[in-house]
């Protein structure tokens, strides 16, 4: 992964109101939730529930899909495994992990 994407999904991912909105879609799997089902979970105006969006969109962690009239919003689990792995990839590439060391101490 580039190090730009990943600096764009944390900074996207460090506002509360979108990580809010991001978990309510991760939870919600691949049928996603309407934007008028976030809004009213999130009892936010629409101008600022479209601006979190638009930013989760930019960052590549949604996808978005009309159906009808309406938008349907879903997280993007293959963006979100690659983030997760490319925090977990080097974990104690250069020493030990907390774990191990508790493991030994105990």
């Amino acid at each position: 992964m580039k190090l730009e994407l990943v600096a764009s999904q944390m900074e996207s991912l460090g506002n509360p109101t979108r990580l809010r909105i991001y978990r309510m879609l991760v939870r919600a799997g691949i049928d996603g939730l309407p934007v008028g089902g976030l809004q009213q979970r999130l009892d936010i105006p629409a101008s600022t529930l479209s601006h979190h969006c638009k930013k989760l969109l930019d960052a590549g962690l949604v996808t978005q899909e009309r159906n009808g009239t309406t938008l349907i919003c879903r997280a993007n689990y293959k963006a979100m495994s690659s983030l997760i792995g490319y925090l977990a990839d080097e974990c104690c590439a250069d020493g030990r992990c907390e774990e191990t060391l508790n493991a030994v101490t105990e």
